[in-house]
C-alpha cells in the first residue's frame, strides 16, 4: 500500500516574518553583485522562515496551486526538491549584465546555477529553489514543414532535422523583482510602488510596506521561456549575427490560430528568421513573455473581441484602442521597460534583425543599451484577414514605425558576421 502524504499539522499562524530582537536575520542580498556568494542566494521557500529573506515565494502563479496540494493532503509540506541531475544543459554567463544593478532588476541572473554556487548555503541545511532551468528540445510546427516543403527553409540535419524537427535550447524564468531597480526603471518612488503593490493585491504581502529590509518580491505571475535556435554562445560574440523575437503570449491565435491578430504568424516568421540566421553560422533568439492580452488578461481580450464586432459599423481600427481602454481603462499594461531583462541575461549587446514592429519594443531594448541594427515587419502575406483592422489601426496610432532599410554597406557588414 502507497503512503499518502500527511496533511499539514496544526502549526502557529505567522502573519508577518519581522525577526525577532534577538533572533537571526535573513541573509541580506547584495544585488549586482558579480560574485554569487557575496550576492547571496534568493530564499522563497517556507519550509525554513528564518531563512527567508524575500517577499513572496517561488513558482510565481503556481505557488496557489503547490498550496491546494498541501493542503488537500497530495503533497508534503516539508517536501525538498532532489535536484540530483537538473544542472543546466547548456552553459549560459556570466556577462558583465549580471553584475550590472541597473541592467537586471526583474528576474535573477545566478537563477540557473543556485546548485553550483550556494553549496555551502545547501550544507547549512538551507532550501534554495532555481528560479531558472535550462535545457535542449524538439520542436516541430506546421508552418515549418511547410517552409521546408515550399524551400524557405532547409533541412541540415543539425538545426533542422529531418521531418521539420527544430533543435532548441529553451530556458524557463521565473520573476524575480528587485524592488529598488524596479522602482528606478519605471521613474516611482519605491515606497509609493511597494504600498500599490500591496494594495491591488488586496493585501496579499504586507511584508511589502512593513519589511524595507526585503529588497526581493517574487511575483505571482507569470514567467518567460527563451528558446535559443544554434550555438548559445553565439549570441554574445560580436562576430556572429543575432536575429530576436520578443513575443508577448497570445494563447488563442499562439496555440489555437485564432485570425483575429498577427500573433502567430508574427511568431512563426521569428522562428524562421532565426533558424535562417542559426544556419548561417549566427544565432536566433526566441523569447516568450506570459503577458496575455497586452498584460490585461485573456478575459478582458475576449470582452474586448465583443465591444469591437458589435459597435456600430463592426470592427474598426480608429476604434481598435478605444475600445481596449473603455473596459480595461488602459490600452497596454505590458511595461516593455522590464522586457530587456532576460535580453541582458544572455549577453545581448548588439541584434541585426530585430523581428518587431512594435515601436515600444524597440525603444525599450535600445534605451537599455543594447544596439538593433535592422527591424523586420511581418511580411504582408502573412497577415490574415480579420487581423487587417489591428495593423491599421496600430498604423494610425503610430503603434509602429517602418522597418528600418539598411544601406548595400550595412547589409554587407551584416552578412560578414553569417547572414546570408
Amino acid at each position: 500500500m502507497v503512503s499518502q502524504p500527511k496533511r499539514p499539522t496544526s502549526q502557529p499562524i505567522v502573519l508577518t516574518s519581522h525577526p525577532t530582537r534577538f533572533g537571526p536575520k535573513p541573509d541580506a542580498l547584495e544585488w549586482g553583485s558579480a560574485n554569487p556568494t557575496k550576492r547571496g542566494p534568493i530564499v522563497g521557500t517556507v519550509t525554513t522562515p528564518a531563512h527567508r529573506n524575500v517577499i513572496g515565494t517561488h513558482s510565481g502563479s503556481y505557488a496557489v496551486y503547490r498550496a491546494l496540494a498541501i493542503a488537500s493532503g497530495k503533497l508534503d509540506a516539508n517536501h525538498r526538491a532532489d535536484l540530483t541531475n537538473t544542472s543546466p544543459a547548456a552553459r549560459i554567463g556570466p556577462y558583465p549584465a549580471w553584475s550590472d544593478p541597473d541592467k537586471i532588476v526583474s528576474l535573477d541572473p545566478f537563477g540557473a546555477i543556485v546548485g553550483e554556487v550556494y553549496t555551502k548555503f545547501y550544507e547549512k541545511g538551507y532550501d534554495i529553489r532555481p528560479t531558472i532551468a535550462i535545457t535542449k528540445a524538439h520542436i516541430n510546427m506546421p508552418e515549418l514543414q511547410d517552409a521546408v516543403s515550399k524551400g524557405r527553409l532547409q533541412e541540415d540535419g543539425q538545426i533542422m532535422k529531418k521531418g521539420g524537427d527544430l533543435v532548441v535550447t529553451k530556458a524557463a524564468i521565473e520573476p524575480v523583482w528587485y524592488l529598488p531597480g524596479l522602482a528606478k526603471r519605471l521613474s516611482v518612488d519605491e515606497s509609493i510602488l511597494r504600498r500599490t503593490l500591496f494594495e491591488q493585491t488586496g493585501g496579499m504581502f504586507p511584508e511589502l510596506v512593513t519589511r524595507p529590509d526585503l529588497k526581493i518580491f517574487l511575483p505571482p505571475i507569470g514567467g518567460m521561456t527563451v528558446y535559443i535556435v544554434g550555438d548559445p554562445d553565439a549570441i554574445a560574440d560580436p562576430q556572429k549575427s543575432l536575429t530576436v523575437r520578443v513575443h508577448d503570449e497570445c494563447n488563442g491565435s499562439d496555440v489555437f490560430g485564432s485570425d483575429i491578430c498577427t500573433c502567430r504568424p508574427y511568431l512563426v516568421h521569428g522562428i524562421e528568421e532565426c533558424i535562417r540566421t542559426a544556419q548561417a553560422g549566427g544565432a536566433g533568439v526566441i523569447v516568450y513573455f506570459r503577458k496575455e492580452g497586452r498584460a490585461l488578461g485573456e478575459v478582458t481580450k475576449f470582452l474586448v473581441y465583443n465591444a469591437r464586432k458589435r459597435q456600430a459599423g463592426g470592427d474598426r481600427a480608429d476604434a481598435y484602442f478605444a475600445r481596449t481602454e473603455c473596459v480595461a481603462g488602459v490600452q497596454d499594461m505590458r511595461f516593455q521597460e522590464l522586457m530587456p531583462d532576460v535580453l541582458h541575461w544572455l549577453g545581448i549587446t548588439r541584434i541585426d534583425r530585430f523581428i518587431s514592429m512594435s515601436d515600444m519594443k524597440h525603444d525599450a531594448v535600445t534605451d537599455s543599451g543594447i544596439e538593433i541594427i535592422e527591424r523586420v515587419p511581418i511580411p504582408d502575406e502573412l497577415i490574415p484577414a480579420d487581423a487587417r483592422v489591428e495593423i491599421e489601426a496600430k498604423k494610425a496610432a503610430g503603434y509602429y514605425t517602418k522597418a528600418d532599410v539598411l544601406t548595400e554597406e550595412e547589409l554587407a557588414a551584416i552578412q560578414g558576421r553569417g547572414l546570408e
